[in-house]
């Protein structure tokens, strides 16, 4: 369960705002919708995981693909390549060298529910408003957003997000403060909003693969 927590909030990974000037609360909503509209369906990403316990950050790349309101797919590549799959009805993660992987059925209040939900509401931004304390300020090059939970579901996942919003209202950079005090920043690249085909979202183990259910469903 460790292993896959830090690997879905990954997808969703800016200090305090720096010269920026508040967006009031009335205007808000209206930012979100205009950001909403130009969302990124795929991006390539940089990763830098500060864990408190360690001298030096983790770091990793790769690609994520994006369909409203919970498809996702991310791939990290290197020399500890993994596959994070989410067609909205369950999940799989992939690692191609050691020809396992790990299937969680999402839904019916399992364990996941609650980060897989955190990752769509801050990629996505549906319904954020409901699920989040939203505090925004205009930069120079766009916008910064600071969503605090407001469940105690989602505060068990992380305790706030900052997400740095461009010019073309697309995310640029997340930092997640997580409960234990790590922090995952995630810069993104190359984002785009060209249509995604449902087969992105499917996951056939290939032959010969050790597949496992640690949630035992």
């Amino acid at each position: 369960m460790r292993t896959v927590f830090f690997i879905l909030i990954g997808l969703i990974c800016l200090p305090g705002f720096a010269r920026a000037e508040a967006v009031p609360d009335a205007e808000v909503k209206n930012l979100l919708a205009r950001i909403r509209e130009n969302r990124i369906t795929q991006a390539d990403f940089q990763e830098e995981r500060i864990i408190h316990l360690m001298k030096k950050p983790i770091l990793s790349s790769g690609r994520v693909w994006f369909q409203p309101p919970n498809r996702f797919r991310r791939e990290v590549k290197g020399s500890s390549p993994s596959l994070t799959v989410s067609d909205g009805h369950q999940l799989w993660i992939y690692y191609p060298n050691f020809k396992s992987a790990e299937r969680y059925p999402l839904g019916k209040r399992s364990p996941l529910d609650s980060t897989v939900a955190a990752i769509n509401s801050a990629l996505n931004l549906e319904n954020v408003e409901n699920t989040f304390q939203i505090a925004a300020a205009k930069i120079d090059k766009g916008y910064e957003l600071a969503l605090t939970p407001r469940t105690a579901s989602m505060k068990r996942v992380f305790q706030k997000l900052d997400l740095r919003i461009n010019d073309n209202l697309q995310a640029d950079r997340t930092n997640m403060l997580l409960p234990n005090g790590d922090r995952i920043v995630t810069t993104y690249s190359n984002q785009t909003r060209a249509p995604v085909p449902p087969s992105t979202f499917e996951f056939t183990p290939p032959p010969g693969t050790d597949i496992t259910t640690p949630l035992g469903r």
